[in-house]
């Protein structure tokens, strides 16, 4: 006899990375999905009333990380972490989850995950689960998320197949929206990332990145120089060997000037 579905919830601020997830565990039949929400505190609400096996969680989220949850909640279910950035897995895991998905979460990462959940399945919660210490511990790592540069990221996952690599944030120059995909250019290459450029000015530092234009973002601190040409346009130029020329958006020229001191 086959052994019960395990009821799962996910929760992502961003609704494409939940849409996305959604999709690929509809191919795992030793799933079912109970709910979702791309609003931590929804989610805390439901989490509080309904009894789940496995949360599928964003760990850096607006409002409250995911630790913030975890540390909410009465009983602990099994975790797998869903983060953009390499350099919150390692706490993910200082809590003991079944696992961590870099985003774009790929279907061979999922599987990895799955199969885990399924060795467990049968098992009691673990100890970790049970621990009297894990709520403080929870709260502690949710404090260092917050007090971590306001949890802005230094580094972004791009993917090319199989391969993860991780750029520096310092070292981008912009980003850029294409044929329904983003880039980080750096050193006038690109690279492909799996957020939309609303979704990096919501997540990066707001100190370092400024939307200029509906399909760009870009690092003030690679800006060489800005030139008003016929008819009102402005121009920026930014540092790189290339001397990439970005349009700004008539909205966003003084937003721009201001942040640039001119």
């Amino acid at each position: 006899m086959d052994a019960a579905p395990l009821s799962t919830y996910l929760v992502d601020d961003e609704p494409l990375a939940i849409e996305r997830l959604t999709r690929l565990l509809a191919n795992f039949h030793g799933l079912h999905i109970a709910g979702s929400s791309t609003d931590p505190s929804q989610a805390l609400e439901f989490l509080l009333r309904e009894s789940i096996d496995v949360l599928f969680l964003d760990i850096q989220m607006p409002g409250m990380n995911g630790f913030e949850l975890l540390a909410r909640l009465p009983a602990q279910p099994f975790v797998v972490f869903t983060t953009a950035y390499d350099e919150y897995a390692l706490r993910a895991f200082e809590v003991n989850s079944i696992d961590y998905l870099l985003k774009p979460i790929e279907p061979e990462q999922l599987e990895r995950a799955v199969g885990k959940l399924s060795r467990v399945q049968p098992t009691p919660k673990p100890d970790w689960q049970r621990n009297p210490d894990l709520p403080a511990l929870l709260k502690d790592l949710a404090a260092s998320l917050r007090g971590d540069h306001s949890g802005y990221p230094h580094r972004i996952a791009t993917r090319v197949g199989e391969r993860i690599s991780f750029l520096d944030l310092d070292a981008v120059t912009h980003f850029v929206a294409q044929d329904k995909l983003t880039y980080a250019v750096v050193n006038g290459h690109r690279h492909s990332v799996d957020q939309t450029i609303a979704e990096l000015e919501r997540r990066l530092d707001p100190a370092h990145f400024l939307r200029i234009h509906r399909s760009a973002l870009v690092n003030v601190d690679m800006v060489h120089e800005v030139n008003s040409w016929f008819a009102g346009k402005v121009v920026v130029t930014l540092k790189d060997a290339q001397r990439t020329q970005l349009t700004v958006a008539r909205d966003r020229v003084r937003i721009l000037k201001s942040r640039l001191g001119i």
